[in-house]
């Protein structure tokens, strides 16, 4: 499990393209100071399990499934990347409880700068929209953002977060560009409210 506080900035440094599925080897030095084979390290919003460290670095497995149905399929070489460690038993719970599990992709549309931060504009699927709520919370390439706007379009739904100074900084968000793909993780609260209240078993 994760919270969504992001905390530092990786790199791949390589990537093999495997039959069904492809090795990341990603720089991380404050990720990798006391991990270990088989610990795991949210990517993106990705949970991977580590299989070798050392040397400030990581490598990762990635299975096709994660490749095709998140953003770590277009990540290549020079690629920076958001990177997080599980929780440890009695840390503070700074962000909003994270699995890892992503959800769907969603696509940065618009970015409105302002004085002190900038609001981001988000498309996301239609089958993921009914359990984003304003004010509430939602996990953006791994990062734990409040939702500060919710709206729909002829082509689709669309939410907004507002960023901070430092989450512009010490994210991939902070530059991610428009047109940019993003790993979504919606609350998983929501989904195990809608699973009940349907009955199903």
């Amino acid at each position: 499990m994760f919270t969504g506080i992001i905390e530092e900035l990786g790199e791949v440094l390589a990537r093999d393209d495997r039959a069904d599925s492809a090795r990341l080897v990603i720089t991380g030095p404050r990720v990798t100071a006391d991990a270990g084979h088989g610990d795991s390290i949210a990517v993106n919003g990705v949970c991977l399990t580590v299989v070798d460290v050392g040397d400030g670095r990581f490598s990762a497995d990635v299975m096709a499934e994660t490749l095709h149905r998140s953003s770590l399929g277009d990540l290549a070489v020079g690629s920076r990347v958001n990177l997080e460690r599980a929780v440890a038993v009695g840390a503070r719970l700074g962000g909003h409880i994270v699995q890892g599990h992503v959800d769907g992709t969603g696509q940065i549309v618009a970015r409105t700068p302002a004085e002190h931060w900038e609001v981001v504009r988000v498309a996301l699927p239609t089958a993921l929209a009914r359990y984003v709520v304003e004010k509430g919370s939602i996990t953006v390439d791994g990062i734990s953002l409040t939702v500060s706007g919710l709206g729909t379009e002829t082509h689709g739904s669309w939410f907004e977060v507002s960023l901070i100074p430092t989450t512009r900084e010490l994210t991939t968000l902070g530059t991610s560009p428009v047109g940019a793909a993003v790993n979504l993780e919606v609350d998983v609260l929501a989904k195990y409210v809608e699973r009940l209240l349907a009955g199903d078993r």
